[in-house]
């Protein structure tokens, strides 16, 4: 081949290539726009392929099953929160009951004192009443026997005020709660069964008997 035919095929294909990459610019823009239609389209395609994921996911149980562990956990969390509110009660009542048997424990033991005191000093007032009674009449009005009256009685106040009271005898009918018999003696004053004379005064503490009456009944 010679130059000028070599260089002639050269510019035949040069113009055929120039010629073949020049496009006509409205089918650029139309195929543009095509473009530009297709990928909205496109991008709602694939929201939808995520929604018809998603429900696919739910009609499989996996959705379900997820809501049913949280409803699983909210139920023991509540039974956990129940379980410690019902501890706190049970330990609020327990605590409520040990303390009321406490201040019942610690009222007893006072009243067992209490009563221990009063059951020693009770000798003592017998031995004031002995000896008021075993006075002359000539000196019962005498300083020495108001004094001794006066102690007397104040000594029966307090024991009032403590909740110590006498135990009615002569004149009643006979209660072996009260009175403790030691004999039965003619009585035309007193009727059979009812005490005709006390020889010790019997008390009570509050509702109990603190010392029985020593009596003797008529027969």
């Amino acid at each position: 081949m010679t130059d000028s035919e070599y260089r002639k095929e050269t510019e035949a294909a040069e113009e055929t290539a120039s010629q073949a990459g020049g496009a006509d610019p409205e089918e650029t823009v139309t195929g543009a726009e095509e473009t530009a239609e297709v990928m909205p389209e496109e991008t709602a395609e694939e929201e939808s392929a995520e929604e018809a994921s998603e429900e696919e996911e739910e009609e499989s149980g996996t959705g379900f099953f997820r809501r049913k562990k949280k409803d699983k956990e909210k139920e023991a969390l509540k039974e956990k929160v129940a379980a410690l509110e019902d501890r706190v009660r049970r330990q609020m009542a327990e605590f409520d009951n040990f303390r009321k048997r406490t201040d019942k424990e610690k009222e007893t033991m006072f009243s067992m004192g209490e009563r221990s005191v009063i059951e020693k000093i009770l000798p003592t007032v017998d031995n004031f009443e002995r000896g008021l009674a075993s006075l002359p009449e000539e000196e019962r009005g005498g300083a020495f026997a108001e004094g001794m009256d006066k102690i007397y009685r104040q000594l029966l106040k307090q024991l009032e005020d403590l909740g110590v009271t006498p135990i009615e005898a002569v004149g009643t009918e006979f209660n072996p709660d009260f009175h403790n018999a030691v004999m039965q003696v003619e009585s035309e004053e007193y009727e059979e069964g009812i005490v005709a004379q006390e020889f010790l005064k019997g008390y009570m503490y509050h509702d109990s008997v603190l010392r029985h009456s020593m009596v003797a009944v008529a027969k």
